[in-house]
């Protein structure tokens, strides 16, 4: 039962990021930079990054006693998605952008890049205890 309900939680959580990235890859392609959400990037990274990164995570924890590579593996799809997503946006970033609005754009990118690797561990470590 709690396996099932890690593995629901996880599908979910890739399920938000590949709509997540099919909504900013509709933006890129775009002119006026909107996907097909109609959110600006703040809210639609607290709606659908923000559960994606913390659902794999709540899997892991309440099926730690559980063995299960496919839930493992899932894990590791999920950290790969969102370190992809964060490399997408150091790649896409606008360096003349940034600086007039003063953000910098690796600081903010990095906790989305350990994120991921955590992820990743943790989906490795639930392999080898399978």
């Amino acid at each position: 039962m709690v396996l099932a309900a890690s593995l629901i939680i996880t599908t979910i959580a890739i399920g938000l990021l590949v709509v997540y990235g099919a909504d900013v890859a509709v933006g890129y392609s775009n002119e006026d930079g909107q996907g097909f959400i109609p959110f600006d990037h703040k809210t639609r990274g607290m709606g659908l990054g923000l559960p994606a990164l913390i659902l794999p995570i709540i899997a892991f924890f309440i099926s730690r006693k559980e063995p299960s590579k496919a839930l493992g593996g899932m894990i590791i799809v999920s950290g790969i998605l969102i370190i992809i997503g964060g490399a997408v946006v150091i790649g896409n970033a606008d360096p003349e952008e940034a600086k007039e609005s003063g953000r910098d754009v690796l600081s903010e990118t990095i906790p989305l890049l350990v994120a991921g690797l955590i992820q990743i561990g943790l989906g490795i470590l639930k392999i080898k205890k399978s």
